[in-house]
């Protein structure tokens, strides 16, 4: 008889604690996902945020581009008209 109580309270305790277990890691499973969905939606506006500044960069280097060609063009006709201009005086 009192073998069989000491089985009954270990299985009974061995239950208890196994519930409290299930009981505790569900709770801290539903903080823990809330948490983590707010870390994401927290993330996706960052990217969002740095995909826009990215477009924003992107644009004002290809401005910066362009005038750097503008100017390379302008720099070379120049270059051509200095040198016209110093074969007409070797020319004399």
């Amino acid at each position: 008889m009192l073998r069989r109580m000491k089985s009954t309270t270990r299985m009974l305790t061995l239950a208890v604690i196994t519930g409290a277990f299930v009981v505790l890691s569900g709770c801290a499973s539903t903080g823990t996902v809330d948490n983590l969905q707010s870390q994401i939606d927290a993330i996706k506006s960052d990217v969002a945020t740095a995909k826009a500044d990215a477009a924003s960069a992107n644009a004002k280097a290809n401005e910066a581009l362009n005038a750097a060609n503008a100017a390379n063009a302008r720099a070379m006709e120049t270059d051509v008209k200095i040198d016209r201009m110093f074969r007409k005086t070797m020319q004399k």
